[in-house]
């Protein structure tokens, strides 16, 4: 992505600013990413299908997509986390707006609907 010159590659490389694994081909951002355009995406959509129609299976299927995007974006920070202190490697900008804005306050979504969604299921 990082020579694309359209629309998502221009939002992936500004991502990259708050994470610059997505422009080094990391293995395990490729993975995860891989992962969640593949399976996490359109199951997302099949689940928002289910809710819709009240099918029976809508809160077993919330509750796998669910865990599924909380323990990606588990892995996500404990690895960049690991990297940090046991490796002194930062993969963010010292600007405090890409850690804050970008890497915190975008990810953080993925933690806490998840959550919210497993409380629902149960």
């Amino acid at each position: 992505m990082g020579p694309a010159m359209d629309l998502f590659g221009q939002l992936w490389k500004e991502y990259s600013m708050s994470d610059s694994r997505y422009l080094t081909s990391d293995p395990f951002v490729l993975c995860m990413e891989a992962i969640t355009a593949v399976a996490w995406g359109p199951l997302s959509f099949l689940v928002a299908g289910m809710v819709t129609t009240s099918h029976p299976l809508r809160h077993s299927m919330q509750l796998i997509v669910s865990l599924g995007q909380l323990y990606g974006d588990v892995l996500y920070y404990a690895t960049s986390m690991f990297d940090y202190y046991y490796k002194g490697v930062s993969y963010c900008r010292p600007d405090q707006y890409y850690f804050w804005f970008y890497y915190f306050f975008m990810n953080i979504f993925w933690i806490v609907i998840p959550l919210g969604e497993l409380r629902g299921c149960g």
